[in-house]
């Protein structure tokens, strides 16, 4: 059983500012339901035994999406509603997704639900029998980018700044990256006990609290890194116009 879970509860406070109606990114669209994000990255995993969706800022209209243009994935979704969507951070959903995966799951795919990557990358992760990060060629600004480096053990280490202002690396670093937002968990054990360990604090967190705490004791021979050629985070409506035209060709 191999679980991917996609995360689209947030409000998309910057996207809807270019909208004329509040929408959910991972539905917008130009040309039909196919080139929303979200058909893009189930029509990428079709290999996956089974969809856990965690959903929050409209929701029904997430279920109603589904309902309607996702028939052919409909028996392997699983729609989960964040009551917390509004009030906690983005980890919250992360956490969800993972205590409704199937407990047969033998590993779990975690995709942040406003991307979009090209298919040859993805397939390096998806075929990976190690834990992945991926990473991608974007400059690196406090603007948007979800920064992880690599301290001089070969230990990974995630940064982010909720404010958009200002990061730091605290150490010596033998690498710094631009995350890609895509990983794959392996190890159904250490997961749990991630997610078990976690302070009421962390709990409201960013994911990368959950991601902090799985990858970053693994020595480096138990990951892999994907770097993905194409990548695009769709923040805005004119991030989802430069994704269109590379789904049109």
């Amino acid at each position: 059983m191999r679980t991917l879970i996609i995360t689209v509860a947030g409000t998309a406070t910057r996207f809807n500012r270019d909208t004329e109606i509040p929408t959910l990114k991972c539905l917008y669209e130009t040309g039909g339901y196919k080139n929303t994000l979200l058909y893009q990255i189930l029509d990428k995993a079709r290999d996956y035994d089974e969809y856990v969706i965690v959903g929050g800022y409209l929701y029904d209209k997430l279920e109603e999406f589904i309902d309607l243009n996702l028939r052919e994935f409909k028996n392997r979704i699983k729609l989960i509603f964040n009551p917390e969507y509004s009030t906690f951070g983005s980890g919250y959903s992360l956490i969800l997704g993972i205590r409704n995966a199937c407990p047969d799951a033998k590993e779990i795919l975690f995709v942040e639900g406003d991307l979009y990557f090209d298919s040859k990358d993805f397939e390096e992760v998806k075929k990976s029998e190690k834990a992945v990060f991926t990473v991608n060629h974007e400059l690196i600004t406090a603007r948007k980018a979800v920064v992880v480096y690599e301290d001089k053990n070969g230990f990974l280490h995630y940064l982010y700044d909720t404010s958009h202002s200002y990061l730091q690396i605290p150490e010596p670093f033998l690498a710094v990256y631009n995350s890609g937002q895509v990983w794959k968990f392996t190890d159904m054990y250490k997961l749990t006990n991630v997610l078990d360990s976690l302070s009421p604090k962390q709990i409201r967190g960013t994911n990368l609290e959950i991601i902090q705490g799985y990858f970053g004791d693994l020595p480096s021979g138990q990951y892999k890194m994907v770097s993905f050629d194409t990548w695009h985070n769709c923040n805005t409506v004119k991030d989802y116009e430069t994704v269109l035209n590379k789904i049109s060709k």
